[in-house]
């Protein structure tokens, strides 16, 4: 398995920052004959015949006249990419406007898109989410409008003006081994999850806090386990809304395992036959989306790490 397996990492598009604060530029683009077009609906696809709309010609234009946000996401191959936020149309409406006979989440298409489309959806869906939640300045409260395409908010406050950024909120996502003639790592079951539902140890960065820093914390505040070494292993755009997920490994210095009872209800560690195991014939290794499941499948020996 290669790191370019990760579903929503590596999108097609040249995303021309220096291009999109130009709004004749931008609009000429938009009036393209080739134009093509991302519905979204309250952060849902909307599906014909199975498949994520993409709209081209009339209806292109149909949808763009209607939407509450229109923002480019680029050039892919010259040709110019935008989304369409349709949140504030009841869902029949938005469906009848693009053809569409249901919606979904993106989650339960990923597995079955190719990943450049899978990473243009999650991109429309995460730059649609922020402006649909960034409409007022949160230092003064005055009301913010588009700008750049969609890439920027700019408050109209007359004494403030400030601009406005896209929030990412970084998180670790750790596979900790324990050294030894038969290596093993620590898998965990959250809160809430079900009887045999175990993952790998995640958790956001914290203000003043390092990658590494986090990883360490977030073993010894959830497992009681003590972690050395770090190693980055790659990283994975993940708006659902607005993370970025992180992903390492992490040598821990001794067995001892203390969960904290709110976090965690229980971790233990597992050999690499028995993870084989859960992901051939048991429970699985987490999302076949996500970070974290392809780092587990890489230590197992299904895939190989980058």
């Amino acid at each position: 398995m290669a790191f370019d397996d990760l579903a929503y990492t590596g999108t097609p598009h040249d995303r021309v920052p220096g291009r999109r604060a130009d709004p004749e530029w931008v609009a000429g683009q938009l009036a393209r004959p080739d134009v093509r077009l991302v519905p979204m609906w309250r952060d849902r696809c909307l599906l014909a015949a199975g498949a994520p709309v993409v709209a081209t010609g009339t209806r292109c234009r149909e949808i763009a006249a209607a939407a509450d946000e229109l923002v480019l996401l680029g050039l892919d191959d010259g040709t110019p990419v935008f989304a369409a936020d349709l949140s504030a149309a009841a869902e029949p409406a938005a469906l009848r406007l693009c053809a569409a006979q249901t919606s979904t989440d993106l989650r339960t298409l990923a597995a079955g898109l190719p990943h450049p489309h899978a990473a243009t959806l999650a991109y429309a869906r995460g730059l649609l989410h922020w402006n649909r939640h960034a409409r007022f300045c949160g230092a003064c409260g005055s009301p913010a409008r588009s700008a750049q395409a969609g890439h920027v908010r700019v408050c109209t406050g007359p004494e403030c003006n400030r601009l406005l950024f896209p929030r990412i909120e970084p998180a670790v996502i750790v596979l900790i081994e324990i050294p030894g003639p038969q290596p093993r790592c620590l898998l965990a079951r959250h809160h809430g999850a079900g009887p045999d539902n175990f993952s790998l140890l995640a958790g956001f960065v914290e203000i003043g806090e390092s990658l590494e820093g986090t990883v360490r914390r977030e073993a010894a505040e959830e497992a009681g386990v003590a972690v050395g070494p770090v190693t980055y292993q790659g990283s994975q755009g993940w708006p659902f809304p607005a993370g970025m997920m992180i992903g390492f490994i992490g040598q821990a210095l001794d067995e001892r395992i203390d969960v904290d009872g709110a976090e965690l209800l229980e971790a233990r560690w597992f050999t690499r036959a028995e993870v084989v195991e859960r992901i051939v014939n048991g429970p699985g290794a987490g999302p076949v989306d996500s970070i974290g499941g392809w780092l587990l499948r890489s230590w197992a020996g299904l895939g190989a790490a980058p």
